[in-house]
């Protein structure tokens, strides 16, 4: 273990990344592929502490897994819509998505199912979640505090039926639940009394739940999903890079004047909501261009600087961190809003960020569910260390700053293997392009 990492700041680059597969569609296919009729074959997997333990719990309730015939691929032999009992607890760290979508997952099982992870998940609400399950028929007790893991869950298999959810803290709650749905006697119908938390990732699960052949049906206005009762069947499906991850190179770009990076295999048409950090570059004055397989920013010239920028971040929360770097280096100040849900995340970071952003020499302001960073003067930042909370996207984001400023060292580098394991491997490509 790396105790802290020094970054070293680095003239203009152009290089070409392809990130390793996105954290959020590897869970999604493991556990639809998991729920399928047949052999699935999953390519571009990623792997990283959060999805060793989605991995490893599906394994622990009975799903055949093996290597595939390429590098990365993952043969996922299916239990055709129900879950076996479980070989002892499941232990799943802090890793939300496999958390939330084992809870409901286990509910289709039939037997008694414990559910844990490390101090922070207990902190983590999930009554949410855990409501919504009730209503259609799960048997669902708290083992701690009421609201919160760790959970008990004895599978009896579900009716389904229709819930209304209100606004949601965390958007993995609907997505635990549309996963589930199709296996539910009755299918499952949800009605949203309010907005939908995070709506991308919403709208991610329902496109992967199709290719499956689930039937999930989206009313117009997103006001109501209806998820018909069915099975999923096998297929393959190779899993995009993770837009999230590439959004540290693409913001690294913007800030390191005449940089260019482009990502490849992520396009206009990608499932992930986080594709839309490039645009919000682009509003900040960096170069873009979107291909059908790439996304290329470029950064301005040292004498025309970014702008600071108003933006809504509810929809992408998980760029919030990197946006917040990009912002440390505008001419003026910028205002991220709706991050309310960030919380709730591996560590508080909204908390985390003023923290961290103030050490740097930013004025920061939070009002309620917005932040307004106010960059130092002149854009020169205060040489310190970088407390990450145990926080990957902390350590990521953070030290991308230090590719244009001078002495900043971030602390446990090393919680970046929570979803991006040679994400500084990555990082010291672009000193060399």
């Amino acid at each position: 273990m790396t105790d802290s990492q020094l970054i070293t700041p680095i003239h203009a680059f152009d290089v070409t990344l392809t990130p390793p597969g996105s954290k959020s569609l590897t869970n999604r296919a493991l556990l639809l592929a998991a729920l399928a009729d047949g052999e699935s074959t999953l390519r571009n997997v990623l792997v990283a502490e959060d999805t060793n333990h989605m991995l490893g719990a599906l394994q622990s309730v009975g799903v055949e897994m093996r290597e595939g015939p390429e590098a990365g691929s993952v043969l996922v032999k299916g239990l055709g819509g129900r879950v076996g009992p479980a070989a002892g607890a499941l232990h799943l760290g802090n890793a939300g998505t496999a958390y939330r979508f084992l809870t409901a997952a286990c509910c289709l099982g039939r037997g008694d199912y414990r559910l844990d992870g490390i101090a922070r998940m207990h902190e983590r609400p999930i009554g949410q979640l855990v409501d919504a399950l009730q209503a259609i028929g799960a048997l669902i007790d708290y083992m701690g505090e009421d609201g919160f893991p760790p959970l008990r869950v004895a599978g009896t298999g579900l009716v389904g039926g229709e819930v209304t959810m209100p606004p949601t803290l965390s958007s993995q709650y609907i997505s635990a639940l549309l996963q589930i749905g199709p296996c539910c006697e009755h299918g499952l119908t949800l009605s949203f009394d309010g907005p939908v938390t995070s709506q991308p990732y919403v709208r991610m699960t329902v496109e992967l739940m199709n290719h499956f052949d689930g039937i999930a049906i989206v009313s117009p206005r997103f006001t109501r999903i209806r998820v018909e009762p069915g099975r999923y069947r096998a297929k393959d499906y190779t899993i995009e890079p993770d837009a999230s991850s590439a959004s540290y190179f693409l913001a690294a770009a913007a800030i390191v004047p005449g940089s260019k990076c482009t990502i490849q295999g992520l396009g206009k048409q990608s499932l992930q909501g986080d594709i839309a950090f490039a645009d919000t570059l682009h509003e900040m004055g960096a170069g873009l261009t979107y291909g059908s397989d790439f996304i290329t920013v470029i950064g301005p010239p040292e004498d025309k600087p970014l702008r600071g920028i108003d933006t809504d971040l509810s929809a992408i929360p998980d760029t919030a961190q990197t946006l917040a770097i990009a912002a440390l280096f505008a001419q003026s100040p910028t205002t991220m809003r709706g991050i309310g849900t960030l919380r709730i995340k591996e560590t508080d970071r909204v908390a985390a960020l003023e923290a961290e952003l103030t050490k740097l020499g930013a004025n920061v302001t939070v009002d309620g569910d917005d932040m307004t960073i106010e960059p130092p003067p002149g854009n020169q930042l205060t040489p310190t260390t970088i407390d990450t909370y145990d926080d990957h996207r902390m350590a990521m984001s953070f030290a991308i700053a230090g590719l244009r400023a001078p002495g900043i060292t971030i602390n446990d580098p090393d919680c970046v293997a929570k979803t991006f394991p040679d994400y500084f491997s990555y990082l010291a490509r672009l000193s060399h392009a």
